[in-house]
């Protein structure tokens, strides 16, 4: 996937905004304020998600192109690199476990208003 393919991705997600918080470099998608996706757009793309602590080891152990979440806690954030050889299925499959888990996370109204969408 390129950078256009996971912004159009993402930002298609319910309650999605865009923005730069932190640099020109970094798109920063959040859900409801929260973030769960950060995009690298400098010369080597990657992107920043959250995941589940044990499955962002299993990732890291499986794939090259999965490594700690780079500028993140490590614990719950993989770094992925989009010029590495992942399948497009495998990105979107971890961004939509990313938002998903912010998601969860969220106060139950705001929860139970995305999940009936």
């Amino acid at each position: 996937m390129d950078v256009e393919e996971v912004r159009e991705y993402c930002l298609n997600k319910y309650k999605v905004t865009e923005g730069f918080p932190f640099d020109n470099e970094t798109l920063v998608f959040k859900v409801l304020g929260k973030m769960f996706c950060l995009l690298n757009l400098s010369n080597h793309a990657s992107i920043n998600l959250k995941c589940k602590p044990e499955r962002a080891i299993e990732l890291r152990e499986e794939f090259d192109e999965i490594k700690p979440g780079f500028h993140m806690n490590k614990k719950h954030w993989n770094t992925v690199d989009l010029e590495g050889t992942l399948l497009p299925e495998m990105i979107t499959k971890m961004i939509d476990d990313s938002y998903n888990l912010v998601v969860d996370n969220l106060p139950q109204k705001e929860r139970l208003r995305i999940k009936q969408k």
